[in-house]
């Protein structure tokens, strides 16, 4: 049973408290690993560690090394691939073939942060008179990085290569339910040259590990991705510290299907969103919007396509959906549909347990469903979706937009012209256009409304991971006497 200790100063230790938590197989329910129960000292010893790395090695100011370092480490996470791959389909019951397509994109980041890294630094805008000035972006110092257990190594990643590249040291609190392959990270970035410090992983609760990360007056950043009022309560002790924070946060996304759509794409789009890692993403297509006059074809042929869909051992190639994460997320799931139903709503298909072992539950399909119906407006973070109906397209903006998340939405149509339209009155801060789900690290990634805020991919990322030193330099011919006052009338004139 593998053991996943802390990682500080670039060594593994045993954590303060000496205790553990189980890591649990999702598809079996068996004990496979156990991570450390971090605490507020394993917190603060983090914290020690990466501020004296921080100052102490050349990380901080030399961009050639960070450059070579990225690139060194895209290049160990692609031949560790199978490993890694591997290890993150057990412990999140993700299906391999799903996995395997994620994982195979990370080294992305590491590379294009890295040349971001050497392209993007000092500024020189216009200034009045005979005067130099120049931008300096410098790094903000030791940043708290606090992931998920849905996607561990690509939400750790989207936060990391920015943090590093920017010239950073990091305390990172991965999920007490998938922290495995976060410390293999820690590995393999030491391996590839993350001087000792720059980079410390502590595992352990939310409410303890987390907490104390997130109200450390020493942190310059805190970069979070979880459930909304988790996000609130870390965004709000970040800010009486004046830290600067990234949320990205719940979502709610809709997949808005036009009369014009291409209805067999649309199908097999809808059911790419709803049920995708199981539904266990932040982008899930959870509210399918569909046309009045289409609504009974779509219906028929969504049912179809899903019950073709294979539940099973997510370690096995055919498998599309595999078990949720754990007992807890299995009950709030099978809860939420029985408030479905409750509600008014109506089964399509599935709502049911798996038998046997693990935590499977049918890939489940709600129709007649009212927006304000509380599965078409809080996140279930599972195989459940919903498919209500529209009559025109002021309607459907308002159905769309009647919710309090805002991360994404997809457009499937025909008539670009009418989906771009659409696009522009929608409340989400990514919109995709007959497709669902996409990511690039050159691609803004956050959410609008209760989804979050800041930033995660892109050089705007980059930045946010950086303060800004401005230089003013007086290159006058002659020397300046502030008690000419002519010269005062010069200067501000």
């Amino acid at each position: 049973m593998k053991k996943v200790d802390v990682f500080i100063n670039g060594e593994f230790r045993t954590p303060f408290l000496n205790r553990y938590i189980p890591v649990i197989n999702p598809a079996t329910g068996d004990i496979i690993a156990e991570a450390a129960e971090g605490n507020e000292k394993d917190i603060e010893w983090a914290i020690e560690s990466a501020e004296k790395a921080f100052k102490e090695t050349p990380w901080s100011y030399d961009k050639e090394l960070r450059f070579r370092v990225l690139n060194r480490l895209a290049t160990l996470l692609r031949d560790n691939l199978g490993e890694l791959t591997e290890l993150e389909s057990i412990i999140t019951g993700r299906p391999i073939r799903e996995m395997k397509a994620q994982l195979s994109r990370l080294p992305e980041w590491f590379e294009f942060f890295a040349s971001v890294l050497k392209t993007h630094g000092t500024d020189s805008p216009p200034f009045s008179g005979d005067y130099l000035n120049y931008i300096q972006r410098i790094p903000l110092g030791v940043v708290g990085l606090i992931t998920p257990w849905n996607h561990p190594l690509l939400i750790l990643t989207k936060k990391l290569a920015p943090a590093l590249a920017a010239g950073n040291s990091v305390v990172i609190k991965p999920s007490e339910n998938a922290p495995v392959t976060p410390s293999i990270l820690g590995e393999l970035a030491k391996e590839a040259g993350v001087p000792n410090g720059i980079i410390n992983i502590v595992p352990g609760y939310g409410a303890v590990a987390g907490k104390a990360l997130s109200t450390n007056k020493n942190l310059a950043k805190v970069d979070v991705t979880g459930g909304t009022e988790t996000g609130r309560h870390i965004a709000s002790a970040a800010g009486f510290n004046l830290a600067k924070v990234a949320a990205e946060l719940g979502g709610k996304a809709s997949v808005l299907i036009l009369p014009d759509a291409n209805l067999e794409e649309a199908v097999n789009g809808s059911t790419f969103a709803a049920f995708i890692a199981t539904g266990q993403t932040c982008v899930q297509g959870s509210r399918i919007f569909v046309h009045e006059s289409q609504y009974d074809e779509f219906m028929e042929r969504f049912v179809e396509k899903t019950k073709s869909l294979k539940v099973g051992d997510p370690q096995k190639l055919e498998t599309d959906i595999g078990p949720v994460i754990s007992a807890k997320q299995y009950k709030r799931i099978l809860d939420y549909i029985q408030i479905g139903k409750d509600e008014g709503a109506e089964i399509a298909f599935g709502g049911k347990p798996l038998e046997g072992k693990g935590y499977y539950i049918e890939p489940t399909i709600f129709k007649n469903v009212q927006n304000n119906m509380r599965i078409a407006q809080e996140e279930i973070f599972g195989p459940v979706t919903c498919v209500l109906k529209y009559s025109n397209t002021n309607e459907l903006i308002e159905l769309a937009n009647g919710t309090d998340m805002g991360l994404a939405m997809s457009i499937w149509s025909n008539n670009i012209r009418q989906a771009h339209s659409l696009a522009s009155k929608l409340e989400a801060g990514i919109i995709w256009i007959n497709d669902h789900h996409r990511i690039d690290p050159s691609s803004p990634w956050g959410g609008f409304k209760s989804s979050g805020i800041g930033l995660e991919n892109s050089i705007k990322c980059f930045e946010d991971y950086s303060k800004i030193r401005n230089v003013i330099v007086n290159i006058q011919d002659e020397g300046f006497d502030w008690f000419d006052g002519s010269a005062q009338v010069k200067r501000y004139s």
